[in-house]
């Protein structure tokens, strides 16, 4: 078995070498593999997922290898804060149903035309069209545009409504590219931001050049212009030794997502610097709560008993993580400590109460083969799960734990695009994933009507305290109402959530990293080739 999976390994490498030919750490000079030279000057950033495609309304992924050629019309600062992005000023109604932003006049889109209020209402009506996640824009009921004033108009308040203008989801795209494309954009993706699209190796890369005319930087970095580098590609690797490999070899300049258990290696590896900040989002165990296994309170709750989170954090992530037993992490407002205390009061392992809590609900193991039955039918369900070696481990942990408490636990590893496909069909019986999210409206789109799509589960009770929370504008009243709906959501338990992650970035040979923890992407604006 190991002369086998060396020999993967090599091909591996070996192929690597051949199609993804990369730049010397001396010379940051990149080789066609033919002895013609590429360009002198392009920062090479592996990552482990490729995107389905670089059209966020279309896309069931959004990291920085899709996110930098757009702009967005706020932003969030180093601090949390939201500031001005394409929108220079906004103002809200009192009543909350009227959002009205002032365009930067001197931005511009990939083709040069003027980011104008036209060009917005496009692509926000493209938005509510198109993309699965359309409820993040909330009750629109019409926009107007007047030259570079927009004007959002609302059925109900929608206070999360600012959050959402914060990411690339809701990002104006480059009409031009929308007209000559259309349902192609994806192909042809042209917004505002500091990266203009290049070349689409599927399976392999995606690479961007620099935006000559961008001057519109944030607040919050030293250089407001054009980046350094020429060029900037995103190879694709999933393979975590592979990865790694290209990145002691100097290939590769930027890491994301480094493999828990080569953190500490890299830590001390000469010219190598580490940054990390933590997910605003988590790791969980989601029900297919439509399943009838998964109907009954205290079966779910049983699970979550039947599951220790410190051998996930310790084993799995290398301690690359903290435990979780409630709905939000500390990276998002609204967290509670007092709900986080009360869930992992309430849900710390306990196999004698899983156990109880699975008899009273008729799953008994009357054979003695360790597998709870009822009706004759053992207890087993399906756990779905992306190919990231991370997720691998974990849930080869969790199915361990479960078998402990009499329930047997199969692995199917999926692609992402067939998770996306999948789940809202309600084809799956539990998901390993993570969410991430600026706001603790989070919840409505996992639990709310008609957008709990991986979980399957609304509650009418839960409905009304997420849709109150959405139409409070008074920031301290709408965090006590998501207070209440995580302690629901607590007792309820339709959903295990374990961890928040540490991600951890490595990057050499460049000087000016910086992350925002609160967009969760690499600030590009600053780095320069030393």
């Amino acid at each position: 078995m190991k002369k086998k999976a060396w020999r993967i390994l090599l091909i591996a490498i070996l192929s690597t070498m051949v199609i993804l030919a990369g730049c010397t750490p001396k010379s940051n000079e990149q080789s066609s593999g033919n002895g013609e030279g590429k360009s002198r000057n392009t920062l090479v950033i592996s990552s482990v997922r490729e995107p389905d495609t670089i059209d966020v309304h279309k896309t069931t992924w959004v990291d920085d290898s899709n996110a930098h050629i757009y702009d967005t019309l706020l932003r969030r600062d180093l601090d949390g804060n939201i500031i001005p992005g394409l929108a220079e000023k906004y103002e809200i109604s009192k009543d909350g149903k009227v959002w009205t932003f002032y365009l930067d006049k001197n931005a511009k889109f990939h083709s040069g035309e003027p980011v104008t209020a036209e060009a917005v209402k496009k692509s926000f009506e493209r938005f509510l069209q198109h993309s699965a996640i359309k409820f993040l824009a909330g009750p629109v009921d019409k926009i107007e545009a007047d030259a570079q004033k927009l004007m959002v108009y609302f059925t109900e308040p929608f206070a999360p409504f600012a959050s959402g203008l914060t990411t690339v989801y809701l990002a104006p795209m480059d009409p031009k590219s929308l007209d000559e494309y259309g349902d192609d954009f994806g192909e042809h993706p042209a917004a505002s931001g500091i990266f203009k699209f290049g070349e689409r190796i599927r399976g392999s890369s995606i690479t961007y050049t620099k935006n000559d005319d961008y001057n519109w930087g944030p607040s919050f970095v030293d250089n407001k212009g054009v980046s350094d580098f020429d060029k900037y590609e995103f190879r694709f690797i999933t393979d975590d030794d592979t990865r790694v490999l290209e990145f002691k070899k100097g290939t590769t300049q930027i890491m994301t997502r480094v493999p828990p258990n080569y953190i500490k290696d890299l830590e001390t590896t000469e010219g190598v610097k580490i940054d990390s900040m933590y997910d605003q989002g988590i790791t969980y165990l989601g029900f297919n709560n439509k399943k009838p296994m998964f109907q009954d309170k205290r079966v779910r709750q049983a699970i979550a008993l039947g599951i220790d989170r410190e051998p996930i954090v310790e084993f799995a992530l290398e301690g690359y993580a903290k435990p979780l037993f409630g709905p939000l992490p500390q990276t998002i407002p609204g967290y509670s400590e007092k709900v986080e205390g009360e869930a992992k009061q309430k849900y710390t392992k306990n196999v004698e109460k899983a156990k109880s809590l699975l008899a009273e609900s008729g799953w008994k193991d009357s054979n003695g083969d360790g597998i709870v039955e009822k009706d004759g039918k053992p207890f087993s369900f399906e756990i779905w799960l992306s190919d990231e070696p991370v997720m691998q481990r974990i849930v080869q942990i969790l199915q361990g734990q479960l078998k402990d408490i009499g329930i047997k636990v199969n692995i199917s590893v999926q692609e992402a695009a067939a998770m996306a496909a999948n789940t809202p069909k309600g084809l799956h019986d539990a998901i390993l994933v993570g969410y991430g999210w600026s706001d603790p409206d989070v919840l409505y789109m996992l639990f709310g009507k008609g957008s709990s799509i991986r979980m399957h589960y609304e509650s009418e009770k839960l409905q009304n305290l997420l849709t109150k929370a959405r139409q409070t504008m008074d920031n301290e009243e709408r965090m006590k109402i998501y207070e209440q709906a995580q302690q629901f959501l607590v007792e309820e338990s339709p959903w295990v959530p374990l961890f928040v992650r540490e991600n951890v970035t490595a990057y050499r040979d460049i000087d000016g990293f910086k992350q925002n923890p609160y967009s969760q992407s690499i600030i590009f604006n600053d780095i320069t080739s030393k």
